[in-house]
């Protein structure tokens, strides 16, 4: 007899800070969690069970054979399960499987507010905040450093020293960054969202072809969404955030974004959105999971 356990995510939040669910949050966090347990059915590490260890111990015994070749060969598998170098797989993910995240929450996905009643969108303000004071330019300054872009950053030595990790600070994000507009254009009916991307260790993206994020209607009229401004700038992840060497050694990492400044939106009316990463080897197209390379909600901004 096998004992199964699925295999756990850790949370999604930058290293070194935590954020409190609020009930709304606990919601979405569900909603988000029961899309991914699909997902990872296949997941699934054996543990071996003690007693039918000890009886193979036994015949090792008998035979002459070294005790605990079973269980040293069970161990080796699952190293290979955590980290297959030879073939860049993690937790049997590769970059192509990719999965994102955006921020604020929002209950399945749908962003429904009143631009002229603050009580409908102040829990995406508070949402964004709290998920961005580990971005706090000051704190990226202390922790991390200022790493050229453009470029991996590659570190070598011994892999269980600790890792460096590059800035990504909050400022970064300008018009979305809640520095200049600490209502993230929610006032205005010019929404921000942030994307993220899950971490998978060891993953690089094509060189010189960043993986980027494009944003459009999902089903309707196109012209709904007019115009749509990106931070950074080049609506990518950029290169020097990669590889990740996995947070029991690259403690301060923090994930790249990518903020949609949503600027001009059609009011009073649900608009499906759908934003896609894109790039070498990226899946953004799976039917039956709409958060492998891309994620769909709708913004229903009401005046």
């Amino acid at each position: 007899m096998r004992r199964q356990l699925r295999s756990r995510r850790a949370p999604a939040f930058p290293y070194g800070y935590r954020y409190r669910l609020d009930d709304q949050d606990e919601v979405n966090q569900n909603y988000l969690a029961d899309e991914e347990e699909e997902a990872e059915e296949a997941q699934v590490l054996v543990v071996p069970d003690l007693e039918e260890e000890e009886e193979k111990e036994e015949e090792e015994r008998s035979q002459g054979q070294p005790i605990g070749n079973a269980w040293w060969q069970k161990l080796q598998i699952m190293i290979e399960y955590l980290w297959d170098p030879e073939r860049r797989i993690s937790l049997a993910q590769t970059g192509q499987s990719w999965r994102v995240m955006i921020r604020p929450f929002a209950h399945s996905l749908n962003f429904n507010f009143n631009v002229s009643e603050p009580d409908t969108w102040q829990h995406y303000v508070i949402s964004l905040n709290g998920f961005l004071q580990g971005y706090n330019d000051s704190l990226q300054e202390e922790m991390n450093v200022d790493c050229p872009p453009g470029q991996y950053f590659i570190q070598d030595g011994n892999e269980d020293e600790d890792k460096k990790a590059c800035q990504f600070k909050r400022s970064f994000l300008k018009n979305c960054s809640g520095l200049e507009d600490p209502t993230f254009g929610y006032a205005t009916g010019q929404p921000c969202i942030l994307l993220k991307m899950n971490r998978i260790v060891g993953f690089r993206p094509e060189l010189g072809d960043p993986v980027k994020v494009s944003c459009k209607v999902q089903r309707g009229d196109e012209d709904d969404i007019r115009s749509i401004n990106y931070y950074p700038e080049s609506a990518s992840f950029d290169l020097r955030y990669y590889p990740y060497y996995g947070k029991l050694t690259h403690v301060n990492y923090t994930s790249p974004l990518v903020a949609m400044h949503f600027t001009d939106v059609v009011k009073n009316q649900a608009v499906p959105v759908q934003c896609q990463l894109k790039g070498k080897g990226i899946i953004n197209d799976v039917i039956s999971d709409h958060f492998v390379g891309r994620v769909i909600f709708t913004l229903n901004i009401e005046t």
